[in-house]
């Protein structure tokens, strides 16, 4: 091999390794580490992250939001988790009051475009009944209602819900 060529084919290795390494390196992204927990306002959509599930349940009662109005005062209607059994990523749904047993849907909520399609265990709070629905604006066949803590929603639903009905 000439000389010229094996300079090249020494710098096109030691490029490659340099790629690689960097590639492995930041492939794993910190954001894709971490398991993000948030609060949203059911009526303003106004949403606040933290890096816990208690931080996000505790600013969601004690109104430490960023959203436009206060969090003080509301309560939590319910918590969507990322994976069954109430693991990764979470969405805590707040409001300005519990949840009437009057037959209707009171309150709803169509997931942004980061959680649609996620949620595979919900807990529903303040009285609320949630029905999940594949597709926005509570289209599309429903499952629930969710009375209680379910770990694992089942298959009908799992990693397809769009929207939320509180009832």
């Amino acid at each position: 091999m000439s000389p010229a060529r094996t300079r090249f084919a020494r710098l096109t290795g030691v490029g490659t390794a340099v790629l690689l390494a960097t590639g492995a390196l930041t492939a794993p992204s910190a954001v894709a580490d971490e398991k993000p927990h948030c609060a949203v306002d059911v009526a303003t959509n106004a949403e606040t992250c933290f890096a816990t599930l208690p931080e996000a349940l505790d600013a969601a009662r004690s109104g430490q939001g960023n959203g436009p109005r206060t969090m003080a005062g509301d309560v939590i209607q319910g918590t969507f988790f990322d994976d069954p059994q109430f693991g990764g990523a979470s969405l805590t749904v707040y409001g300005t009051a519990p949840c009437e047993k009057d037959g209707w849907v009171n309150y709803q909520y169509d997931l942004p475009d980061d959680w649609k399609n996620r949620i595979s265990s919900v807990q529903p709070w303040a009285n609320c009944w949630l029905w999940l629905y594949p597709e926005p604006g509570l289209g599309g066949d429903r499952d629930g209602p969710f009375e209680e803590n379910a770990a694992d929603i089942g298959g009908l639903m799992n990693d397809r819900t769009q929207s939320i009905g509180f009832s």
